[in-house]
């Protein structure tokens, strides 16, 4: 190999490797005696627990502890907490009721957990948890926000009747009041955003072991930020230093925003490490993480729309009901619903937008971010919005869009909701989108289409949303005396590629063979610090992080090599991998600078010993703005209500590609989670019980590969200036589009026939019955 450039598109180094099998995620790690972990889980989405008897499961073959709510409670294991202060509408504080690792009085939820059994192998710590014998008094549950905020409704928690947790709004009511005052058209519409689940090719799991001798804790387990999942293991569940625990995440197949918080079961498992004396793993099944894995999306949001005679917009106002599950414990619940409800502007000059959030707590699992964080619902409910707008008002969708872009001459760009919008050309951004896709050639293709008995439907959508926003990153550059350079960083990989990308970056910046790279990253004792990878945050701050330690490695280089060449440090000049004197062929390669550094009596008094730098990078107002345009076309059967994708563009800005290839396969990843979300994944509960009806995947229907086409995806990139690399985010630029241009193409094939319209996901069911409703007059009977 030789020195990789940013651009290049270099395939991914790992993929080789994981495609034969050696991979080192947490089920592949072996340790000696080992022992087996499994959760007994409540049936019950809300029952007090009167009483539980473990005494025969303890004495059954093979056990070694049962741990209990009571154990718990005698062991003095604290719970998280939210960090960010929140209040109610009525301006009491959230109510706070965080998860115990075990329940103790009562269950809120199915899957709950009850009691954590420990045995030599799963199946009898399987077998041992149908001998706990326990007593539940069944309680009435609430399941949606609009049953728990109903009048007389019963409460998931005796002390906050009413199920408010928290309330949240933005923008300028009495602005959005006055526009809607003097429009000439306001357009309302109920969306109703659907729950959807990770569902990762790799299950949450954890390897967990305590040292008596040592006193410390250490967990090997499937997480996006082995940093923050230290701190509240060490801060607020066992209450002693960080350093008494270590973290260790190595492959991980996939994140989704899913993995990123601190679950029950780790602690768990650490606990019951220190009780057995022996190490324990726990893996989730399938059909469990479906009931416990967190949750996403999931609120019925009340939008309307005002206009002017024109067609302009003049104002936005959305009301948020969002059920965030039973437990408010920490602050993932508050950020899909809190932290980018900026993007009700989206790419349009908006000028009064206001948006409320009522969170409210329920007997379900409890909500998270999922990819696109916070981003992909007040999209969804702008984009659809504008949709109706459109067919309300006889206006080409495209045409309403462009007539209320914001144009690339007001950049940077200040949004009412005051974030301010870095660089981007939105209206090429659509104008390239419509040519590829060859909008206005859609009308054949419509004919084409009936002849074989499908309606042909048409979506378009635009997205801008921060990303790299939060927080910061770090980056350490180490060179050994051989010559060898290890990278680290606090960013986590979960199958992004960022050890091809991150070498990609050090390779051109140092000039030095990637060959001579090793990345290394999740493990809390080798890398001093980090935050971990979610939001699209790793190109633009870990990368840049990297260029910032690289640079200060330059400065220390050019005085060893001055030194070396006997000549003044503000003389020498570094270029492709060599420090120069300036005007002058003399010159040595930093790999020779980097082997002198480690011998102390051949350097500058002034210069210590190693060739060695870190840096973090996260200033404020680092965000970026990525966004794009996507066109979806779909076929629906008019007989079966069967709906198949037939064509997908996408033209997105993300600033400076740095890989081609990966930058693609971000992207095909966001569209096929956001189409999965359109057509075919729903989270459904029973709403009397609680039960879990899609608990397992011949229930929640997953995307397969034969669910989609050919993608045709273009850049329009818009450097930024927020980060020496000029990079903005892209690992959920896909799904930000994919979502609303599904949804919209979905309902426009059924708008020409006088279907009404439908929600996510649009299944072949309801495709099916809004078909028949048509053709019926307005009946969906058969």
């Amino acid at each position: 190999m030789s020195v990789q450039a940013i651009g290049q598109p270099v395939r991914r180094e790992e993929d080789l490797r994981l495609l034969k099998g050696r991979g080192r995620y947490v089920d592949d790690v072996k340790e000696s005696s080992e022992a087996r972990g499994y959760v007994l889980r409540s049936p019950h989405a809300h029952a007090r627990v009167a009483a539980i008897d473990v005494q025969r499961a303890r004495t059954a073959p093979g056990v070694l502890a049962v741990l209990t709510g009571e154990d718990l409670r005698q062991r003095g294991l604290g719970t998280l907490m939210p960090g960010v202060r929140r209040r109610r509408r009525n301006g009491a504080p959230a109510f706070v009721c965080s998860q115990p690792l075990l329940a103790q009085t009562h269950v809120r939820y199915v899957g709950d957990p009850v009691a954590f059994i420990v045995a030599e192998t799963l199946a009898q710590a399987r077998d041992a948890s149908e001998l706990i014998e326990v007593e539940y008094e069944p309680l009435p549950a609430v399941i949606t926000a609009e049953a728990a905020l109903a009048p007389g409704a019963a409460s998931v928690w005796d002390e906050n009747p009413g199920n408010e947790a928290f309330f949240h709004e933005i923008g300028d009511k009495t602005a959005v009041d006055t526009a809607f005052a003097r429009a000439a058209h306001r357009v309302h519409h109920a969306i109703v955003i659907n729950r959807v689940t990770a569902n990762s090719m790799e299950p949450r799991g954890c390897l967990a072991q305590y040292d008596r001798d040592q006193e410390r804790y250490t967990v090997r387990c499937t997480i996006q930020s082995v940093h923050a999942t230290r701190a509240a293991l060490a801060d607020r569940i066992f209450k002693l230093p960080q350093h008494q625990f270590r973290v260790i995440c190595d492959n991980m197949g996939g994140g989704f925003g899913m993995k990123g918080g601190c679950y029950p079961e780790y602690a768990l498992s650490l606990w019951a490490s220190e009780v057995t004396g022996r190490p324990v793993r726990w893996i989730a099944e399938r059909s469990e993480g479906l009931l416990s894995d967190e949750q996403g999306r999931g609120s019925v949001v009340d939008t309307e729309l005002a206009l002017d005679k024109d067609g302009r917009f003049l104002a936005l106002r959305a009301q948020w009901k969002a059920p965030i599950g039973a437990y408010y414990s920490t602050d993932r619940p508050t950020i899909p619903l809190t932290i980018g409800l900026g993007c009700l502007v989206n790419t349009y000059g908006m000028p009064a937008v206001y948006a409320q959030v009522t969170a409210v707590l329920t007997n379900t699992m409890t909500i998270a971010p999922y990819r696109g964080g916070s981003r992909p619902e007040p999209i969804y409910v702008t984009e659809t919005i504008i949709d109706k707008a459109a067919h309300e008002l006889g206006i080409d969708p495209a045409e309403l869009r462009r007539r209320n872009t914001i144009p690339a001459g007001a950049m940077p760009f200040t949004t009412v909701l005051q974030q301010t919008y870095d660089s981007g050309d939105f209206v090429k951004n659509l104008d390239d989108c419509l040519a590829l896709a060859d909008y206005d050639g859609v009308a054949p293709r419509r004919v084409a289409a009936k002849e074989r008995g499908k309606l042909l439907g048409i979506g378009v959508a635009t997205a801008v949303a921060a990303s790299g926003g939060r927080d910061y990153e770090h980056a350490e550059i180490r060179f050994d005396p051989s010559g060898g350079v290890v990278l680290m960083t606090g960013s986590m990989d979960h199958g992004q590629g960022h050890g091809t990308t991150f070498k990609q970056v050090l390779s051109e910046k140092l000039g030095i063979d990637a060959d001579l790279i090793r990345y290394r990253y999740g493990d809390s004792d080798l890398v001093t610090m980090g935050i971990g990878t979610f939001g699209s945050r790793s190109a633009q701050l870990a990368g840049s992080a990297i260029v910032v330690a690289a640079d200060r490695l330059i400065d220390k280089g050019c005085k060893i090599a001055a030194h070396m060449m006997e000549a003044g440090a503000h003389d020498v000049v570094f270029e492709s991998g060599r420090f120069a004197i300036a005007g002058t062929d003399r010159s040595v390669g930093i790999i020779e600078v980097a082997k002198q550094s480690f011998e102390a009596v051949h350097l500058p008094s002034d210069v210590e010993a190693g060739f060695t730098e870190r840096a973090n990078f996260g200033p404020p107002g680092c965000a970026t703005f990525p966004s794009g345009a996507h066109y979806c076309e779909i076929e629906i059967d008019e007989e079966t209500g069967e709906v198949k994708l037939t064509r997908y563009v996408a033209v997105d800005d993300v600033g400076r590609v740095l890989n081609p290839l990966l930058c693609e396969g971000q992207i095909h990843g966001g569209i096929v989670q956001g189409v999965g979300q359109a057509l075919l994944e729903d989270l459904v509960y029973d709403q009397l019980t609680g039960q879990l009806l899609t608990g397992s995947f011949q229930d929640y229907c997953m995307p397969r590969a034969n669910d989609f086409c050919h993608f045709e995806l273009a850049n329009n990139p818009t450097f930024t200036d927020r980060n020496p690399l000029g990079v903005k985010g892209v690992g959920e630029a896909g799904t930000l589009c994919a979502i609303p241009a599904v949804m919209n193409a979905v309902n426009e094939a059924l708008q020409r026939i006088g279907a009404p319209g439908v929600e996510a996901p649009a299944t072949s069911e309801r495709l099916w019955r809004a078909i028949r409703a048509a053709r019926n007059g307005g009946s969906g009977g058969s």
